[in-house]
């Protein structure tokens, strides 16, 4: 059954006026078009300018327009090799000559023996080396064009770094995306690569360059596409693999029968709400369709993703036979834990970030039996190994006898894959505490997790996220056989969701097109009434639950992109956001002073969680903001655990014994890894380490309360979106991103937690005054939680002692039901 959609697809503006916060739609009739000079006509008016910013973000990720082109061939290279190899080793490979064990009268074996001649090797071309050749050489000369065609595309973006950019092959390697995303807006400025707008933004360039991306990111978290099946014997299972996501975006974005008519434009029937069915069963029929060519060409598929696997892993293994016991983030787990607007260098940052943890935390769930048996069959096996090696230093001829490497190898592989099964000695169980640690990176995970880690449910769902390399490539090689059923009976069924979803979630901004209305990152249009502040529950959310993002998805996209771009202004609800969450923040870190249990104060519970977090230190986070709210004018000495080592701080600081102690990469800060704290870096988290102004904003902190590091001042102005801020903070922002992220999922668990705290509370007052009034009265109590208390006023003393020891009194409370809630 379809969701009932209650929202409408509408054209929004995002022309900013500087001087008033207020956002003003552009007349749709009446766009003004820029023309500058003739002499930058070639930067002016670029027709697909998602496909020309993807460019330039490529160029910069992959290191130039040398790198590119080479790469690019050898892949080339890398697909031809594979075809010729395969049907080299099918057709002129004599392998009965090859294992046999007669001589004749050689002393060994050639590859003259082993290899046909042509005239006897054309015998086995069949019907299906013929069709694999033909396939390949139709894919080879196709692949060639584009190389080609890619050489000179990347050419005029090499052209458009020199000219417009002002930067340099050599000044390329050395300079962050962040600083040629500005000088990319300046450009616009100067060429109007865009002539709708005189001005762009960083979210219209993330727009244009993730469009696709979020569609995808947001029906991942709308449960949009059927990526979750009931597989008998195992239970729930995510499959998506890299064939089935090349379908899926055929089918949805740049295929042929694609809703979409070209990068940056929805076709206009999917607008129109009348049409819904009719799109829905030609949608459903061109899934079909390709799904029936998937299943026609899977044989070929599937023998090249055979050789393809072979000859990419077998190297691997021989080398390193524990590989295939490493875990990655799965497809799934990339859409699923992935920010809207985020692009991929920031993304995969966080998820590299998050492997450790993640990695210990499987590492902690190990089957006793398993490890029992791991031992012994590791304790024969590398004695086995341990003799053969003796023999051969003894006699060297021992290798001449039959298969006697081969064992070795074999019983090598035997002993590094049930190491992977046998736990460490000094493994400690606390899977809360890992769970924390994940959480402050991935920055996403369902609430049926939280004080559940320690169970086999929890971590057979969070290894659908981050699967063993074996799985992952098992998957793979599978996958040309089940993407065809996958589209035909599980996607085709989806079709009228599908239509839905484009048509009440995409909004048209002026200067870049159609857009994913929840990559808008509109709070009162996507938010979720949990994830947000307490002082502004009373304001309009969405009230369908359909048009919520789940899993706070809106919010902490919105904290993630405010923090990643400081310059960036957002809309009015962003902005009230923000700052009312800072607001909530500065409340708790005053609450914490007095506060009893961690239950009762998001604030008190991340920063105590961030004692396991690699790369915080909670006991600095506490003491710093009880400094600056108990004793806000005293100046406390800059202690090097509050003063960041910035990669322009030409004097870093020295150890006792006079020894340079060596910078922290990647924003960290000498003895105190907790970059959060650092002023001037406009987080949420940190605001609570910072006074209150009259204009009821947190500037950086002075002289007043703590000492700020040396250029601090620059980067909080920068951070408010008032300049530029140098390379070294941007780095300390990603870190306050992971306090920010387990802030906000702890207030949503408080909350909810209050919530069920007030519901017991409400309902058993309610039961003891129906059973007093009925003691009295004789009558029965009243049923069902519909009945309603009598409207008492209390005396004036009485409400005095009431306000005196409500704080004691609820912590009470808290105190006998917290076990309760959480078990």
């Amino acid at each position: 059954m379809s969701r009932n959609f209650q929202t409408h697809y509408q054209a929004l503006s995002t022309v900013y006026d500087e001087d008033d916060e207020e956002q003003e739609e552009a007349p749709a009739d009446n766009i003004i078009q820029i023309i500058p000079d003739h002499s930058k006509s070639r930067w002016n008016h670029i027709e697909d300018l998602d496909e020309f910013f993807n460019r330039v973000y490529r160029y910069h990720q992959r290191s130039g327009f040398t790198c590119m082109v080479v790469e690019d061939f050898l892949l080339l290279f890398q697909f031809v090799f594979v075809v010729l190899f395969a049907i080299f080793l099918c057709t002129f490979v004599d392998y009965a000559t090859f294992f046999s064990n007669e001589l004749g009268n050689k002393s060994q074996k050639t590859f003259d023996d082993i290899i046909l001649p042509w005239s006897e090797a054309k015998k086995n071309f069949g019907f299906l080396v013929c069709t694999a050749l033909t396939f390949g050489a139709v894919l080879t000369m196709l692949s060639l064009f584009k190389c080609i065609y890619h050489v000179f595309k990347f050419w005029e973006i090499r052209s458009f770094y020199m000219s417009a950019l002002k930067v340099t092959s050599s000044e390329l390697v050395n300079m962050t995306w962040h600083e040629v995303q500005r000088r990319l807006l300046e450009a616009q400025r100067e060429y109007q690569m865009c002539i709708h707008k005189a001005e762009l933004t960083e979210l219209d360039i993330y727009h244009r360059m993730l469009r696709f991306k979020n569609y995808l990111i947001a029906m991942v978290n709308k449960s949009i596409l059927p990526l979750n099946f009931d597989v008998p014997f195992v239970g729930q299972y995510v499959f998506l693999t890299t064939g089935l996501k090349y379908n899926l975006e055929m089918i949805l974005f740049w295929g042929p029968w694609a809703p979409f008519e070209n990068s940056w434009h929805l076709k206009k029937e999917y607008k129109a709400n009348y049409k819904r069915k009719e799109l829905a069963d030609y949608l459903s029929q061109k899934i079909l369709f390709i799904g029936v060519a998937n299943l026609v060409l899977c044989p070929i598929i599937f023998v090249y993703q055979i050789f393809y696997s072979f000859f990419k892993y077998t190297e691997i293994v021989k080398r390193d036979p524990s590989m295939f016991g490493l875990r990655r983030w799965s497809l799934y787990g990339r859409l699923f834990l992935r920010h809207f607007n985020e692009l991929d260098h920031e993304f995969n940052a966080r998820l590299s970030r998050g492997y450790r943890p993640a990695k210990s935390y499987m590492n902690i769930f190990v089957s006793p039996l398993i490890a029992i048996l791991a031992r012994h069959i590791t304790f024969v096996c590398a004695s086995v190994v341990g003799v053969m090696i003796v023999f051969t230093v003894v006699d060297q001829d021992v290798l001449r006898v039959d298969h006697f490497l081969g064992v070795v190898t074999l019983l090598s592989v035997i002993v590094t894959v049930c190491r992977q099964f046998i736990p460490d000695e000094y493994l400690v169980f606390c899977p809360e505490l890992l769970m924390r640690a994940i959480l402050a990176q991935i920055h996403y995970i369902p609430d049926s997790w939280k004080g559940q880690a320690h169970t086999h449910t929890v971590r057979w769902e969070f290894s659908q996220l981050f699967p063993y390399t074996f799985t992952y490539v098992l998957e793979e090689l599978f996958s040309p056989i089940c993407t065809p059923f996958i589209l035909m009976f599980a996607v085709r069924h989806k079709a009228l969701d599908i239509v839905d979803f484009f048509h009440n979630f995409t909004v048209d901004v002026t200067g870049v097109g159609d857009v994913c209305s929840f990559a808008q990152m509109n709070i009162k249009k996507h938010g979720h009434p949990e994830w947000i502040p307490e002082d502004a529950e009373k304001e309009a959310t969405s009230q369908n639950p359909n048009s919520r993002a789940e899993m706070g998805k809106t919010e902490l996209s919105l904290m993630h992109f405010t923090l990643t771009n400081p310059e960036w202004r957002p809309q009015e609800s962003e902005d009230q956001f923000v700052s009312r969450l800072r607001n909530q923040v500065q409340r708790d870190g005053g609450a914490m002073l007095s506060c009893l249990l961690p239950l009762d104060n998001p604030l008190l519970t991340s920063s105590h969680s961030l004692s396991g977090v690699p790369g915080y230190n909670s006991s600095m986070m506490f003491s710093t903001v009880h400094r600056s709210l108990i004793y806000p004018s005293i100046q406390f000495p800059s202690e090097s655990v509050m003063r960041p080592l910035y990669a322009s701080d030409p004097t870093p600081s020295t150890s006792g014994i006079g020894s340079p102690q060596p910078p922290v990469i990647l924003g960290g800060v000498r003895n105190l890894d907790y970059p959060s704290l650092v002023v001037g870096t406009g987080g949420v988290v940190s605001s609570a380490a910072r006074p209150v102004n009259s204009d009821g904003d947190r500037s950086a902190v002075t002289a007043s309360n703590i000492q700020a590091p040396p250029g601090a001042e620059a980067a909080a102005a920068g951070a408010r979106g008032h300049g530029n801020i140098d390379e070294g903070t941007m780095e300390l922002l990603s870190a306050e991103m992971n306090a920010s992220a387990l802030y906000l999922h702890d207030l949503h668990l408080w909350k909810k937690t209050r919530q069920v705290l007030q519901t017991d509370e409400d309902e058993q007052a309610r039961r003891m005054w129906q059973v007093t009034a009925a003691a009295s009265s004789g009558a029965p109590p009243m049923q069902g939680p519909s009945a309603k208390m009598p409207n008492i006023q209390e005396g004036v003393e009485e409400g005095k002692n009431e306000i005196t020891n409500q704080w004691n009194a609820e912590k009470d409370y808290l105190l006998d039901s917290a076990g309760n809630v959480y078990s």
